[in-house]
């Protein structure tokens, strides 16, 4: 018995200072990012006009604020060239980056720490996990991030089709994060949480009977599809999204803390 209480006097002093180390070791690479922060160039912001609408269409404290956070992003993800890409290119890296950013924009801070590394291939790639080729895929044991480069460019060719190869990564990205305790992160509050996933199940029926046409079929495989889909029309086709499934927009704009409408130039 002695032993016992001994036993739950260690883990009474143990188990608060392991959570204690972590949070401090999450505020020390918070420090290292905000001190030592990658700058963007002036020829990085004409690139951002010319090539990603969403700052394009942001207001000046916006573009501040955006530019800001995209700076945080960049200073703390690595980023890798796979499958015969000789480099992944400043340019790369900033409309990754920038994809990541206006995903989580309705947040100061969060910057999917979890994910740490980007693999950029130039072209679909082979999975050996699954032997099949992939265009993009997130792997929350590594913390790692996979794209196509060429299917995430066509994703930006036409920005009102609903199909965005990097948006769609970076929603599976937020989603897995929202599950991860030990990021020192916090996603989603908790009640638009539960709004959203309330919605889910109907939702997704709506997709299959034809009753919500905006969703491509891949929302059907499973809810994660569901979700990652629903944010390529949430940032690509903000109205068409709200005048067709209102309810469930608005569940996103409080989840997102964020309102792709406010930017959007019209409401067709």
């Amino acid at each position: 018995m002695a032993i016992t209480f001994k036993v739950v006097a260690i883990l009474f002093v143990m188990i608060p200072a392991y959570y204690l180390m972590r949070r401090v070791s999450w505020w020390l690479k918070q420090t290292r990012f905000l001190l030592y922060k990658r700058k963007l160039t002036q020829g990085d912001i004409i690139f951002l006009e010319k090539y990603f609408p969403f700052y394009g269409r942001l207001n000046p404290i916006h573009k501040k604020e955006f530019l800001s956070k995209l700076e945080l992003i960049l200073s703390s993800k690595k980023f890798v060239a796979r499958g015969g890409l000789n480099e992944v290119t400043n340019e790369m890296e900033v409309l990754i980056s920038a994809t990541i950013t206006m995903v989580t924009f309705g947040w100061k801070r969060l910057r999917l720490a979890h994910f740490h590394t980007i693999l950029v291939y130039p072209n679909t790639y082979f999975s050996n996990s699954n032997k099949t080729y992939h265009r993009g895929e997130v792997n929350p044991r590594f913390g790692l991030i996979v794209v196509s480069w060429r299917c995430f460019v066509e994703g930006f060719l036409d920005e009102k089709d609903g199909v965005n190869l990097g948006i769609h990564e970076i929603a599976h990205a937020l989603k897995l994060a929202h599950l991860i305790d030990s990021d020192g992160e916090k996603e989603f509050e908790t009640q638009a949480w539960k709004a959203y996933k309330k919605l889910v199940p109907t939702e997704l029926e709506n997709v299959k009977s034809g009753v919500n046409p905006l969703f491509r079929n891949a929302a059907t495989l499973n809810e994660h599809e569901f979700f990652a889909v629903a944010l390529e029309n949430f940032f690509e086709r903000p109205w068409e999204f709200f005048n067709t499934r209102p309810e469930l927009y608005q569940s996103l704009v409080r989840l997102l803390k964020q309102d792709p409408r406010v930017w959007a130039k019209t409401n067709e």
